[in-house]
């Protein structure tokens, strides 16, 4: 994990003193709303861009700043690209958030450049004294002057801004959902508290918080209380989420019902300390990032919104019982992933017991013809269904083909949205790592709603 010795002792010296002193108002900025919030081509565009990969210095109220840029490998000056602000927390660096730490690649920018494949521009700003008191409101000026610049030489999707950080990163990504709700489309906010201020506060802005059950650096209620202002600010029913069990080292992700269209709220509480990456299973706060589930529900919860300036309605956050309307009990058809365009597959067209599910190109054969029977199973052969390996209920539990018995783990919900629920983990049916190519490994994962747990019968 990153930096995370330097990270902890950091943090238990300084966020709660932190958290009583930096309340203090926000000076307004006169450049609120830097960038228009509305599809429009960024003056990068179509131009030769002179910035490159890797550390970059600003002139920011009237201070020399520093930040660290990675531009897709494969950058088009055609194509408006997704912008991803990550921040680090108190005493880390943007080294450590764009390197990785000790994980290297899987963990850089808290693990999501690895899953964006070379279609995100990412951005680690650096803080002053490696924190982010955001006095005066300089550290939102700095962010503003860093989009300017970055906009002005490279193609960005104007509507496809984000912010994301861990502790007192987490409290200068709130910052900027209170302060810039019309320039940043969703914000990430990893075991925070309101550390940077909130100036404004009163837009909507789309919202996942994360936080650990067992936090003694910044206590969880300090999190629930981040969350619940864009609960009330997006138009959301007020609920108290379910979280987990201490001692369960497991977590829950909620997504909040009746919030307005494209503005989701989502809370991920877990059984763990103060870290951005927990691990199920894993009683420590230490755990390597790229193991973490987080990695996954922050990447889907940013990438659910579409381009175009149009809001993108928030995830199902219920399912329906099985089957779903459009499914009644008997049909037989292929399952097709929305993600990857590939259906539901037995790998070799094997009918063992134990063959690994996967997706594959649609082909029609015995091996991807899926019947729903009204015990709620998904029969492949006849004779043989779909099945949650061992009855695990842990993320990544591998999901095979075993013969018919009856047992919950053998039991899906197909849901309204598209989404399919193992009954006895209640988690959804989940292409692994949002993969699109053949062979692509399927199991369960908490559901979030991402494109790589949707279907659609063929």
């Amino acid at each position: 994990m990153p930096g995370h010795r330097s990270l902890l002792t950091a943090v238990a010296t300084a966020a709660l003193l932190l958290l009583s002193t930096a309340q203090a108002a926000l000076g307004q900025t006169t450049e609120s709303r830097a960038a228009s919030s509305a599809l429009a081509a960024t003056a990068g565009c179509g131009k030769a861009p002179t910035l490159r990969s890797g550390a970059q210095s600003i002139t920011t109220s009237g201070k020399n700043r520093s930040y660290i840029l990675r531009i897709p490998d494969n950058y088009n000056n055609n194509t408006p690209y997704r912008l991803i602000f990550g921040f680090h927390w108190n005493g880390g660096t943007a080294n450590d958030v764009d390197s990785g730490g000790t994980s290297g690649y899987p963990w850089s920018y808290y693990g999501l450049r690895a899953l964006s494949n070379n279609s995100t521009i990412f951005v680690a700003p650096q803080g002053f004294n490696n924190g982010w008191a955001n006095s005066g409101g300089e550290d939102i000026t700095f962010v503003d002057d860093m989009i300017r610049r970055i906009e002005a030489d490279l193609c960005v999707d104007t509507t496809q801004r984000f912010a994301m950080g861990f502790s007192y990163g987490g409290g200068m990504s709130y910052a900027l959902a209170c302060a810039r709700a019309s320039v940043f489309r969703a914000v990430a906010v990893y075991s925070g508290a309101q550390l940077s201020g909130c100036s404004g506060g009163t837009e909507p802005v789309a919202y996942i918080g994360l936080h650990g059950l067992r936090d003694s650096v910044l206590n969880i209620s300090t999190g629930r209380s981040l969350r619940d202002r864009f609960v009330r600010n997006n138009g959301c029913t007020a609920q108290n989420p379910p979280e987990p069990a201490q001692g369960s080292l497991t977590h829950i992700v909620t997504y909040y019902s009746g919030c307005r269209a494209g503005y989701p709220v989502a809370w991920a509480a877990f059984d763990a300390g103060h870290t951005p990456g927990p691990v199920d299973g894993r009683p420590g706060d230490l755990e390597p990032g790229e193991n973490s589930w987080t990695r996954p529900v922050v990447w889907n919860f940013f990438t659910q919104f579409g381009s175009g300036g149009t809001p993108s309605p928030s995830p199902s956050p219920t399912s329906t019982p099985s089957p779903s309307p459009s499914s009644p009990a008997g049909s037989t058809s292929a399952l097709r992933g929305v993600g990857s365009g590939r259906c539901l597959d037995v790998n070799g067209a094997s009918q063992s017991n134990g063959a690994q599910v996967q997706i594959w190109d649609c082909n029609g054969q015995a091996n991807q013809r899926w019947t729903s029977t009204s015990a709620g199973e998904l029969r492949v052969y006849g004779n043989k269904c779909l099945d949650v390996n061992g009855g695990a209920t842990a993320d990544g539990s591998a999901v095979i083909i075993w013969d018919c018995n009856g047992q919950n783990n053998q039991k899906w919900r197909l849901n309204s949205d598209g989404s399919i629920t193992a009954v006895g983990a209640n988690k959804c049916l989940d292409v692994s790592n949002n993969g699109t190519a053949n062979g692509s490994r399927v199991h369960i994962w908490t559901c979030h709603g991402g494109t790589n747990q949707k279907w659609t019968r063929v």
